[in-house]
């Protein structure tokens, strides 16, 4: 994003001054207690009509969410993420957020301006709603990132509103008022211009929270569904669980046998290996998986950053290469990243990730550098722990949902000696 070209060596700066993400956290913090003094000391010590302190304040809010953009950024240049930093930088904002709506409503109520305290009350409801719909989502599983009136719109919104409504007090007073003949209460005066936004921000912020949560009905509905189905599955062993899955999630395109496999057009020359599917050959590719009935190949490949470092929070994409539809690339839906496709990942050290399929957790594998500095994906294959090259699934028959996995085909090869190893294990 251009913003970061901006902002970047300031960041470079305070990684210098050896300012950490949870520090740069704590500093947006402090500043919107600020935001919250000044507006109190504008409800002690100014007037009705003083709309000076408002200005200031929003001057200060901006400033403060500069650092509330800062910290995820120090964090990804100083290479210093963690996932507590995560979560402290989220409670932080609630607490940042909540301390500024406190010094809005006791400014608003101490000038007499109830329906606008109202109001900035109601804002203060959608806004906590906002986040904690996406948090208590997400932990159930499910994405929810939907609507409008997040976090940085929320700051700019008041931001600039407040500085507004000071600055236009030098020019139209803070007492001005306009009303309309034969109604006998105003209907705009001074403070506003601060107000409006607010009063907007009450309504969208509560919108918004009423979207996520019809979108993770929906995708909470699809979940409870999909794991009856699978529950109903008694026949596979445990071992098996996470292939049945892979079938039955997929989405079939025309199906094609394993003697009939159609020749494909590719920039680079594809090897066709013993059951007849292409292999896939990508760049930082980490492993493939193919099962029948079609050659359309889910990929995973090493998530690499704008500067050619490891994203360790996603550290790894995973998407189709439907060969069946011409070879084009394809990214996971929905279900088939949270329920059967898709990796989770756990960071154990600065070069070392756990990984694990979302539909089956009891098989570990590890992202890690070998012995040639490059990342690989590590999996005990053949009792060795080896480089995981590719899995295959072969079914034969059975129904979409409950597919005849006949046996499980992992490839590696041995970081020591070279050895391609191979294991197949009946289910």
């Amino acid at each position: 994003m251009g913003i970061y070209k901006v902002i970047n060596p300031f960041v470079r700066l305070l990684i210098k001054l050896g300012l950490t993400p949870n520090a740069v956290t704590t500093i947006g913090l402090v500043l919107n207690i600020g935001v919250a003094v000044i507006f109190i000391l504008g409800a002690e010590k100014g007037n009705r009509g003083d709309l000076h302190f408002v200005g200031w304040a929003g001057a200060l809010v901006l400033f403060a969410g500069v650092f509330d953009m800062l910290d995820g950024q120090v964090a990804r240049l100083g290479n210093m993420k963690s996932t507590f930093g995560a979560m402290y930088d989220s409670v932080l904002d609630r607490y940042s957020e909540l301390i500024l709506f406190l010094g809005i409503c006791y400014y608003l109520i101490s000038h007499h301006y109830f329906l606008s305290s109202l109001f900035a009350f109601i804002a203060m409801i959608g806004s906590m709603m906002v986040s904690y719909t996406r948090a208590r989502a997400e932990g159930l599983g499910v994405e929810c990132k939907g609507g409008v009136m997040q976090r940085p719109e929320r700051v700019v919104l008041i931001g600039v509103s407040a500085i507004v409504c000071g600055i236009s007090s030098n020019f139209i007073g803070g007492d001005y008022k306009l009303y309309i003949p034969g109604f006998p209460l105003q209907v705009f005066e001074t403070i506003s211009i601060f107000t409006i936004p607010i009063t907007v921000m009450a309504i969208m912020t509560n919108l918004t929270a009423f979207r996520r949560l019809v979108d993770s009905k929906k995708a909470l509905d699809l979940m409870d569904a999909q794991t009856k189905v699978v529950g109903k599955d008694n026949s596979a062993a445990a071992s098996g669980v996470l292939f049945v899955l892979f079938a039955s999630f997929a989405v079939p395109s025309a199906a094609v046998s394993a003697d009939k496999v159609p020749v494909f057009e590719s920039s680079q020359k594809e090897e066709v290996s013993t059951p007849g599917f292409p292999v896939p050959k990508i760049g930082n590719q980490l492993f493939y998986l193919q099962r029948d009935p079609n050659v359309n190949t889910i990929i995973c490949q090493l998530n690499l950053d704008s500067e050619g470092k490891l994203d360790q929070k996603a550290p790894v994409n995973v998407f189709w290469i439907r060969y069946a539809e011409g070879g084009k690339r394809t990214e996971l839906n929905f279900i088939q990243r949270k329920f059967a496709y898709g990796i989770t990942s756990k960071q154990i050290s600065a070069d070392k990730h756990e990984l694990k399929f979302v539909s089956y957790g009891k098989y570990p594998m590890y992202l890690m550098k070998g012995k040639d500095n490059k990342y690989h994906v590590f999996s005990k294959v053949a009792n060795r722990q080896a480089i995981l090259n590719s899995i295959y699934v072969h079914i034969d028959g059975g129904t979409f949902w409950v597919p005849n996995v006949v046996y499980v085909e992992f490839k590696a090869t041995d970081p020591d000696t070279g050895e391609q190893l191979t294991e197949r294990i009946k289910v």
